[in-house]
C-alpha cells in the first residue's frame, strides 16, 4: 500500500505580498496597474518644481516618508478621483499626472502646517550596510514627528506601500545624509522651508529624480 500524497500548506503572508507584474497587494486589497515609487522630503538646499537631478547628486535634505503606490486609471472625464478632502488647488504638481495630484492634495494640509518648523542637527552615525553611510541625526522634534505620522497615514489610506516600516512612526529617525564634504554642522538650526514630493523614477527611469509638487515657506 503506497503512502499518501504528503500534503503542502501555503502559509498566508502580510498585506504587502509578492505578485505577478502589474499586480500588486497594498493595504490587504487587490490593485492592478503601474507602481508609481515616490518619496516627500524636507529639502535643505534650494529647488525648484519640475527640478530633476541625478539619483546620486541630491540637494541635502531630511527624508519624510518613502513609499510605493499604484497609479491608478482616470475616471470617465479623464482626471484621477479625489477624495473629498482633497485640497487640489493649493497644490501645483507636474502636468498631466492625476496621481501627483491626488498625491499631493492628500498631503497639502500636513505639509504646509510644518512649514518654518525649526529642528536642531544633532551627532553624526553611520546608516546604510556596514554604516557605510553618514548621516546627521536630528534630534526629536514634535513638530517633524507631527508630520512624519500624518504622511504615514497618507500613504496608508492611498492605499501605499511602505517597504520599511520598521523605520516609521516609533521608529522614524530623522537625519540628513552627507554628500560629500556638505553635511549639517552638529547643534546648527534648520527651518523646514521646503517641503516635496519627489518622483524616484520619472518617466519610468531611474537614473534621475524629479520635484513634483513643492511646498514652500513664505516670508
Amino acid at each position: 500500500m503506497g503512502r499518501p500524497e504528503a500534503q503542502v500548506r501555503l502559509r498566508r503572508r502580510g498585506p504587502h505580498r509578492l505578485s505577478p507584474a502589474g499586480v500588486s497587494s497594498v493595504g490587504c486589497r487587490w490593485q492592478t496597474g503601474p507602481m508609481r515609487n515616490l518619496i516627500v522630503v524636507a529639502f535643505l538646499e534650494p529647488v525648484t518644481e519640475g527640478m530633476e537631478f541625478p539619483r546620486d547628486a541630491w540637494p541635502l535634505h531630511i527624508t519624510l516618508v518613502k513609499f510605493d503606490v499604484v497609479d491608478q486609471p482616470p475616471t470617465a472625464d479623464g482626471a484621477a478621483q479625489l477624495p473629498a478632502d482633497a485640497a487640489t488647488d493649493a497644490v501645483a504638481p507636474a502636468a498631466g499626472d492625476a496621481l501627483a495630484a491626488r498625491v499631493a492634495g492628500l498631503m497639502d494640509a500636513p505639509a504646509r502646517a510644518a512649514l518654518g518648523t525649526t529642528v536642531t542637527v544633532g551627532g553624526e552615525a553611520g546608516f546604510g550596510r556596514g554604516g557605510s553611510v553618514p548621516v546627521s541625526l536630528i534630534e526629536p522634534n514634535a513638530p517633524l514627528q507631527t508630520l512624519h505620522e500624518a504622511l504615514v497615514g497618507v500613504v496608508e489610506a492611498l492605499p501605499g506601500r511602505i517597504a520599511t516600516p520598521g523605520y516609521t512612526m516609533a521608529g522614524f529617525r530623522p537625519h540628513v545624509s552627507h554628500r560629500g564634504e556638505k553635511a549639517p554642522r552638529a547643534g546648527g538650526q534648520l527651518v523646514l522651508d521646503q517641503i516635496a514630493l519627489v518622483d524616484m523614477a520619472p518617466d519610468g527611469g531611474h537614473a534621475t529624480r524629479r520635484v513634483l509638487t513643492l511646498w514652500q515657506a513664505t516670508l
